[in-house]
Protein backbone atom coordinates (compact mmCIF):
# COMPACT_ATOMS: atom_id res chain seq x y z
CA UNK A 1 0.00 0.00 0.00
CA UNK A 2 1.44 3.38 -1.01
CA UNK A 3 -1.56 5.49 -0.07
CA UNK A 4 -3.95 5.29 2.88
CA UNK A 5 -7.65 5.83 2.17
CA UNK A 6 -9.54 7.73 4.86
CA UNK A 7 -13.18 7.87 5.79
CA UNK A 8 -14.10 10.92 7.85
CA UNK A 9 -16.85 10.94 10.46
CA UNK A 10 -18.24 14.47 10.80
CA UNK A 11 -18.48 17.38 8.38
CA UNK A 12 -17.69 20.36 10.60
CA UNK A 13 -14.83 22.86 10.65
CA UNK A 14 -12.05 20.51 11.70
CA UNK A 15 -13.29 17.65 9.53
CA UNK A 16 -12.85 19.89 6.49
CA UNK A 17 -9.48 21.17 7.70
CA UNK A 18 -8.21 17.61 8.00
CA UNK A 19 -9.72 16.59 4.68
CA UNK A 20 -7.80 19.39 2.97
CA UNK A 21 -4.55 18.18 4.51
CA UNK A 22 -5.19 14.57 3.52
CA UNK A 23 -6.28 15.22 -0.06
CA UNK A 24 -3.25 17.44 -0.71
CA UNK A 25 -0.82 14.77 0.56
CA UNK A 26 0.51 12.19 -1.89
CA UNK A 27 0.26 9.36 0.67
CA UNK A 28 -3.42 9.82 1.61
CA UNK A 29 -6.88 10.37 0.17
CA UNK A 30 -10.44 10.89 1.44
CA UNK A 31 -12.80 8.29 -0.03
CA UNK A 32 -15.82 8.41 2.29
CA UNK A 33 -17.74 10.61 4.72
CA UNK A 34 -20.25 9.81 7.44
CA UNK A 35 -22.71 11.96 9.34
CA UNK A 36 -26.33 13.02 9.33
CA UNK A 37 -25.51 15.90 6.97
CA UNK A 38 -22.81 14.21 4.90
CA UNK A 39 -25.02 13.66 1.86
CA UNK A 40 -26.05 17.33 1.79
CA UNK A 41 -22.73 18.92 2.74
CA UNK A 42 -20.64 20.58 0.06
CA UNK A 43 -17.61 18.29 0.10
CA UNK A 44 -16.77 18.20 -3.59
CA UNK A 45 -13.56 20.19 -3.13
CA UNK A 46 -12.04 17.12 -1.46
CA UNK A 47 -12.66 14.86 -4.44
CA UNK A 48 -15.22 12.13 -5.17
CA UNK A 49 -16.26 10.18 -2.10
CA UNK A 50 -19.08 7.98 -0.86
CA UNK A 51 -21.36 9.23 1.91
CA UNK A 52 -22.92 7.28 4.75
CA UNK A 53 -25.53 8.22 7.31
CA UNK A 54 -23.66 6.59 10.19
CA UNK A 55 -20.11 5.87 11.30
CA UNK A 56 -20.97 2.17 11.62
CA UNK A 57 -21.87 2.03 7.92
CA UNK A 58 -18.69 3.83 6.91
CA UNK A 59 -16.61 1.43 9.00
CA UNK A 60 -17.84 -1.49 6.88
CA UNK A 61 -16.63 0.09 3.62
CA UNK A 62 -13.86 -2.22 2.32
CA UNK A 63 -12.24 0.69 0.48
CA UNK A 64 -11.61 2.57 3.76
CA UNK A 65 -8.27 1.86 5.44
CA UNK A 66 -8.52 4.39 8.29
CA UNK A 67 -11.23 6.44 9.95
CA UNK A 68 -10.77 10.01 11.13
CA UNK A 69 -13.26 10.83 13.91
CA UNK A 70 -14.03 14.56 13.80
CA UNK A 71 -17.28 14.62 15.76
CA UNK A 72 -17.91 16.84 18.81
CA UNK A 73 -15.74 15.78 21.77
CA UNK A 74 -18.54 13.98 23.64
CA UNK A 75 -19.29 11.81 20.58
CA UNK A 76 -15.93 10.15 19.88
CA UNK A 77 -16.34 6.75 21.46
CA UNK A 78 -18.98 5.10 19.25
CA UNK A 79 -17.41 5.91 15.84
CA UNK A 80 -13.95 5.07 17.17
CA UNK A 81 -15.03 1.68 18.48
CA UNK A 82 -16.98 0.93 15.28
CA UNK A 83 -13.89 1.65 13.20
CA UNK A 84 -11.62 -0.45 15.40
CA UNK A 85 -14.09 -3.36 15.41
CA UNK A 86 -13.96 -3.29 11.60
CA UNK A 87 -10.16 -3.45 11.68
CA UNK A 88 -9.62 0.15 10.60
CA UNK A 89 -6.86 2.40 11.85
CA UNK A 90 -8.32 5.36 13.72
CA UNK A 91 -7.37 9.01 14.14
CA UNK A 92 -9.47 10.89 16.71
CA UNK A 93 -9.89 14.59 17.32
CA UNK A 94 -8.94 15.79 20.79
CA UNK A 95 -9.68 14.86 23.51
CA UNK A 96 -9.70 11.10 23.09
CA UNK A 97 -12.98 10.88 25.04
CA UNK A 98 -14.84 12.78 27.75
CA UNK A 99 -14.80 9.98 30.31
CA UNK A 100 -12.04 7.71 31.53
CA UNK A 101 -14.22 4.67 30.89
CA UNK A 102 -14.65 5.61 27.21
CA UNK A 103 -10.98 6.54 26.80
CA UNK A 104 -9.92 3.20 28.27
CA UNK A 105 -12.36 1.37 26.00
CA UNK A 106 -10.87 2.96 22.87
CA UNK A 107 -7.28 2.34 23.99
CA UNK A 108 -7.91 -1.27 24.93
CA UNK A 109 -9.90 -2.06 21.78
CA UNK A 110 -7.17 -0.61 19.56
CA UNK A 111 -4.50 -2.62 21.34
CA UNK A 112 -6.47 -5.85 21.05
CA UNK A 113 -7.24 -5.25 17.36
CA UNK A 114 -3.64 -4.33 16.57
CA UNK A 115 -4.61 -1.18 14.67
CA UNK A 116 -2.74 2.13 14.68
CA UNK A 117 -4.57 4.79 16.69
CA UNK A 118 -3.79 8.37 17.68
CA UNK A 119 -5.45 11.43 19.19
CA UNK A 120 -5.06 14.68 17.26
CA UNK A 121 -3.20 16.73 19.83
CA UNK A 122 -1.78 18.75 16.96
CA UNK A 123 -0.06 21.36 19.16
CA UNK A 124 2.89 18.99 19.45
CA UNK A 125 3.67 19.86 15.82
CA UNK A 126 3.90 23.63 16.41
CA UNK A 127 7.63 24.27 15.77
CA UNK A 128 8.20 26.29 18.95
CA UNK A 129 6.48 23.66 21.09
CA UNK A 130 8.57 20.92 19.48
CA UNK A 131 11.76 22.91 20.02
CA UNK A 132 10.84 23.36 23.68
CA UNK A 133 10.38 19.60 24.03
CA UNK A 134 13.82 18.92 22.55
CA UNK A 135 15.48 21.44 24.87
CA UNK A 136 13.72 20.00 27.91
CA UNK A 137 14.63 16.43 26.90
CA UNK A 138 18.32 17.39 26.85
CA UNK A 139 18.21 17.58 30.66
CA UNK A 140 19.99 20.94 30.75
CA UNK A 141 17.07 22.71 32.43
CA UNK A 142 16.77 20.39 35.41
CA UNK A 143 13.55 19.17 36.98
CA UNK A 144 10.16 20.84 36.38
CA UNK A 145 8.80 23.15 39.06
CA UNK A 146 5.76 25.01 37.78
CA UNK A 147 3.58 25.47 34.71
CA UNK A 148 0.86 27.93 33.82
CA UNK A 149 -1.20 27.50 30.67
CA UNK A 150 -4.16 29.52 29.47
CA UNK A 151 -6.23 29.07 26.37
CA UNK A 152 -9.05 31.62 26.25
CA UNK A 153 -11.44 32.19 23.34
CA UNK A 154 -13.66 35.03 22.27
CA UNK A 155 -17.35 34.52 22.89
CA UNK A 156 -18.06 33.92 19.22
CA UNK A 157 -16.78 30.36 19.70
CA UNK A 158 -19.44 29.04 22.13
CA UNK A 159 -22.25 31.26 20.82
CA UNK A 160 -21.81 30.98 17.05
CA UNK A 161 -18.97 28.71 15.97
CA UNK A 162 -19.97 25.48 17.74
CA UNK A 163 -23.64 24.69 18.23
CA UNK A 164 -22.84 22.05 20.84
CA UNK A 165 -21.17 24.31 23.42
CA UNK A 166 -23.72 23.34 26.08
CA UNK A 167 -22.59 19.73 25.75
CA UNK A 168 -18.97 20.47 26.56
CA UNK A 169 -16.94 22.92 28.66
CA UNK A 170 -14.02 25.28 28.02
CA UNK A 171 -11.74 22.81 29.76
CA UNK A 172 -12.66 19.89 27.48
CA UNK A 173 -12.60 22.11 24.40
CA UNK A 174 -9.52 24.21 25.17
CA UNK A 175 -7.42 22.94 28.09
CA UNK A 176 -7.09 19.44 26.67
CA UNK A 177 -4.35 20.71 24.34
CA UNK A 178 -2.46 22.41 27.17
CA UNK A 179 -2.76 19.43 29.51
CA UNK A 180 -1.31 17.17 26.83
CA UNK A 181 1.59 19.57 26.30
CA UNK A 182 2.48 20.03 29.98
CA UNK A 183 2.31 16.27 30.65
CA UNK A 184 4.52 15.72 27.57
CA UNK A 185 7.02 18.27 28.87
CA UNK A 186 7.00 17.29 32.55
CA UNK A 187 6.80 13.49 32.19
CA UNK A 188 5.30 12.94 35.65
CA UNK A 189 2.09 11.32 36.87
CA UNK A 190 -0.80 13.58 38.00
CA UNK A 191 -1.80 12.84 41.59
CA UNK A 192 -4.28 15.54 42.65
CA UNK A 193 -6.55 18.16 41.10
CA UNK A 194 -8.40 21.14 42.54
CA UNK A 195 -10.58 23.20 40.22
CA UNK A 196 -13.24 25.89 40.12
CA UNK A 197 -15.76 26.81 37.43
CA UNK A 198 -17.46 30.17 36.93
CA UNK A 199 -20.88 30.35 35.24
CA UNK A 200 -22.40 33.76 34.53
CA UNK A 201 -22.37 35.06 30.96
CA UNK A 202 -23.19 31.98 28.87
CA UNK A 203 -25.83 30.65 31.24
CA UNK A 204 -27.43 34.08 31.01
CA UNK A 205 -27.66 33.53 27.25
CA UNK A 206 -29.26 30.13 27.68
CA UNK A 207 -26.06 28.14 27.01
CA UNK A 208 -25.61 25.91 30.04
CA UNK A 209 -21.84 25.64 30.24
CA UNK A 210 -19.19 27.39 32.36
CA UNK A 211 -17.67 30.66 31.21
CA UNK A 212 -14.32 29.67 32.66
CA UNK A 213 -12.52 26.92 34.54
CA UNK A 214 -9.27 27.21 36.43
CA UNK A 215 -7.57 24.06 37.67
CA UNK A 216 -4.39 23.24 39.52
CA UNK A 217 -2.80 19.84 39.00
CA UNK A 218 -0.13 18.44 41.31
CA UNK A 219 2.24 15.82 39.90
CA UNK A 220 4.06 12.94 41.58
CA UNK A 221 7.44 14.70 41.36
CA UNK A 222 6.09 17.70 43.30
CA UNK A 223 5.65 19.99 40.29
CA UNK A 224 2.41 21.94 39.88
CA UNK A 225 0.54 23.17 36.80
CA UNK A 226 -2.34 25.63 36.52
CA UNK A 227 -4.70 25.35 33.55
CA UNK A 228 -7.01 28.22 32.68
CA UNK A 229 -9.75 28.11 30.04
CA UNK A 230 -12.32 30.78 29.28
CA UNK A 231 -14.46 31.48 26.24
CA UNK A 232 -16.20 34.76 26.99
CA UNK A 233 -13.56 37.24 25.82
CA UNK A 234 -15.21 40.14 23.92
CA UNK A 235 -15.24 39.65 20.17
CA UNK A 236 -13.25 42.87 19.89
CA UNK A 237 -10.17 41.01 21.20
CA UNK A 238 -7.65 41.05 18.32
CA UNK A 239 -7.34 37.25 18.08
CA UNK A 240 -9.90 34.50 18.52
CA UNK A 241 -7.64 32.62 20.94
CA UNK A 242 -5.36 33.98 23.65
CA UNK A 243 -2.90 31.13 24.15
CA UNK A 244 0.10 31.21 26.48
CA UNK A 245 2.21 28.56 28.24
CA UNK A 246 4.88 29.17 30.88
CA UNK A 247 7.18 26.36 32.02
CA UNK A 248 9.52 26.85 34.99
CA UNK A 249 12.37 24.42 35.58
CA UNK A 250 15.24 24.39 38.08
CA UNK A 251 17.51 26.25 35.68
CA UNK A 252 15.24 27.70 33.01
CA UNK A 253 11.99 29.43 32.18
CA UNK A 254 10.19 28.86 28.88
CA UNK A 255 7.44 31.11 27.49
CA UNK A 256 5.33 29.91 24.57
CA UNK A 257 3.09 32.79 23.47
CA UNK A 258 0.72 32.15 20.56
CA UNK A 259 -1.39 35.30 20.82
CA UNK A 260 0.30 37.10 17.93
CA UNK A 261 1.59 34.13 15.90
CA UNK A 262 4.17 36.36 14.15
CA UNK A 263 1.60 38.45 12.25
CA UNK A 264 -0.15 41.74 13.02
CA UNK A 265 -2.54 43.53 10.67
CA UNK A 266 -4.04 46.98 11.18
CA UNK A 267 -6.82 48.36 8.98
CA UNK A 268 -9.32 51.19 9.31
CA UNK A 269 -11.72 48.74 10.96
CA UNK A 270 -9.62 46.69 13.37
CA UNK A 271 -6.24 45.61 14.70
CA UNK A 272 -5.86 41.86 14.54
CA UNK A 273 -3.48 38.96 15.08
CA UNK A 274 -4.51 36.39 12.43
CA UNK A 275 -3.95 32.79 13.48
CA UNK A 276 -1.58 30.79 11.29
CA UNK A 277 0.45 28.25 13.30
CA UNK A 278 -2.25 25.59 13.54
CA UNK A 279 -4.05 26.04 10.22
CA UNK A 280 -2.82 27.97 7.20
CA UNK A 281 -1.97 27.62 3.52
CA UNK A 282 1.43 27.98 1.89
CA UNK A 283 1.46 28.20 -1.88
CA UNK A 284 -2.16 27.12 -1.89
CA UNK A 285 -1.42 23.90 0.02
CA UNK A 286 -2.74 23.27 3.57
CA UNK A 287 0.03 23.75 6.15
CA UNK A 288 0.45 24.24 9.89
CA UNK A 289 0.48 21.85 12.80
CA UNK A 290 -2.97 20.37 12.10
CA UNK A 291 -1.89 19.29 8.61
CA UNK A 292 1.42 18.00 9.92
CA UNK A 293 -0.32 15.87 12.54
CA UNK A 294 -2.72 14.10 10.17
CA UNK A 295 0.04 13.49 7.63
CA UNK A 296 2.23 12.08 10.42
CA UNK A 297 -0.52 9.59 11.19
CA UNK A 298 -0.77 8.55 7.53
CA UNK A 299 2.99 8.00 7.53
CA UNK A 300 2.83 5.99 10.76
CA UNK A 301 0.25 3.62 9.28
CA UNK A 302 2.05 3.20 5.97
CA UNK A 303 5.52 2.85 7.50
CA UNK A 304 4.49 0.69 10.44
CA UNK A 305 5.85 3.14 13.03
CA UNK A 306 4.38 4.29 16.33
CA UNK A 307 2.57 7.65 16.18
CA UNK A 308 3.94 10.50 18.26
CA UNK A 309 0.85 10.69 20.51
CA UNK A 310 0.12 7.38 22.25
CA UNK A 311 -3.38 6.48 23.40
CA UNK A 312 -1.99 5.93 26.88
CA UNK A 313 -0.93 9.57 27.09
CA UNK A 314 -4.34 10.59 25.76
CA UNK A 315 -6.06 8.56 28.48
CA UNK A 316 -3.96 10.50 31.00
CA UNK A 317 -5.33 13.79 29.65
CA UNK A 318 -8.89 12.51 30.03
CA UNK A 319 -8.13 11.30 33.57
CA UNK A 320 -7.00 14.82 34.51
CA UNK A 321 -9.97 16.48 32.83
CA UNK A 322 -12.46 14.13 34.44
CA UNK A 323 -10.91 14.93 37.82
CA UNK A 324 -11.09 18.68 37.04
CA UNK A 325 -14.84 18.49 36.39
CA UNK A 326 -15.40 16.35 39.46
CA UNK A 327 -13.51 18.88 41.58
CA UNK A 328 -15.64 21.70 40.14
CA UNK A 329 -18.82 19.78 40.99
CA UNK A 330 -17.74 18.75 44.49
CA UNK A 331 -15.92 21.94 45.47
CA UNK A 332 -12.99 19.92 46.81
CA UNK A 333 -9.64 18.47 45.71
CA UNK A 334 -9.80 15.18 43.83
CA UNK A 335 -7.13 12.55 44.24
CA UNK A 336 -5.97 10.63 41.17
CA UNK A 337 -4.91 7.30 42.59
CA UNK A 338 -1.77 5.69 41.22
CA UNK A 339 -3.49 2.37 40.57
CA UNK A 340 -5.82 4.07 38.10
CA UNK A 341 -2.85 4.77 35.78
CA UNK A 342 -2.27 2.50 32.77
CA UNK A 343 1.06 3.05 31.04
CA UNK A 344 0.27 6.75 31.15
CA UNK A 345 3.87 7.92 31.01
CA UNK A 346 4.19 6.82 27.39
CA UNK A 347 4.37 9.92 25.22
Amino acid sequence: MDRIRFGIVGTGIMAKVHAGALTSYHRSAVVAWAGSSAADANLSEFGPARTYATAAELAQDPEVDAVLVATPDFAHVEPALAAIAAGKHVLIEKPLATSVADANAIRDAAAEAGVTAMTLFNHRWVPAYWQAKERIASGDFGEPILAYARKNDTIVVPTEMIVWAAQTTPAWFLSSHDIDLVCWYFGSEPVEVVATAVSKVLCGRGIETPDAIQAQVRFADGSVATFESCWTYPNTFPTMTDSFVELIFERAVIHLDRKREQLEIATDDAFEYPRNLLVNRVGGTPAGSAAAAVRHFADAVLDGTAPLVSLSSSVRVTRILEAIHRSCAEGAPVRIDKEEAHESLQV
